[in-house]
């Protein structure tokens, strides 16, 4: 009896040990917890990316309608007008703002004039476009509102941007599908979209050559950013 005792009492003792012993309870917790911290971890990352490259976006989309409101090439003897060139140097300012995005493959910048025409409406006299990505405009193609009053405008429906006689709106939609960080996939498809618009800060040549669309592209000509 005295030797069938003893192996039970150590048993017993060693499983009163192991009963009150919590050293490896933190590891149990841990091998739980972190895969659930790591995904939070990756959500976090990737919504602050989406976040960040929500603002670049609209940086973007400000800088390239506020510079195309600036252009004055010219003299002071006749009205500064807009040249293929300049407009083009817009565009290669946007991808330079847009530097590690690979914008130029996975967005689009529309940028129009919108004047008022011979009847007093509103029309997108001239339209250029950058990027690979396949949107139009969402308020009309070049030439749209040439005649009649029907036009409203660009933007938001009962909130149309206008312009005033003698002078022009710069007016830019930009659109970018996103880009996921690390693992976004679970965001889904995501397309980033915004405008913006600046009246242009001078008098400036609105009629253009005359065969041509507004914007003067002089020897040696430029490559025409058509949409």
């Amino acid at each position: 009896m005295m030797l069938l005792s003893r192996p039970r009492r150590r048993l017993a003792i060693t499983a009163r040990r192991l009963a009150r012993n919590i050293r490896a309870t933190v590891l149990i917790e841990m091998a739980f917890a972190i895969p659930f911290l790591v995904l939070v971890g990756f959500a976090g990352l990737e919504i602050a990316n989406l976040a960040l490259t929500h603002t670049r976006i609209s940086q973007i989309g400000l800088n390239t309608a506020d510079n195309a409101s600036r252009i004055a090439a010219g003299s002071n003897l006749s009205l500064p007008p807009i040249r293929e060139i300049d407009i083009n140097e817009l565009f290669i300012g946007a991808e330079k703002q847009a530097d590690a995005l690979d914008f130029k493959r996975h967005g689009r910048i529309i940028l129009s004039s919108l004047e008022r025409n011979k009847d007093g409406g509103q029309w997108i006299h001239w339209q250029r476009c950058y990027g690979d990505l396949a949107v139009s405009s969402a308020y009309g193609a070049q030439g749209t509102g040439k005649t009649g009053t029907s036009f409203p405008g660009m933007g938001l429906k009962g909130k149309e941007v206008t312009a005033a006689a003698g002078t022009a709106v710069m007016f830019v939609e930009i659109s970018y599908d996103y880009q996921p960080l690390l693992y976004g996939k679970w965001l889904g498809p995501r397309r980033i979209s915004t405008t913006a618009a600046f009246n242009i800060r001078e008098p400036r040549d609105l009629d253009g050559p005359k065969d041509g669309d507004g914007v003067y592209n002089p020897s040696p000509a430029a490559t025409k950013s058509a949409c």
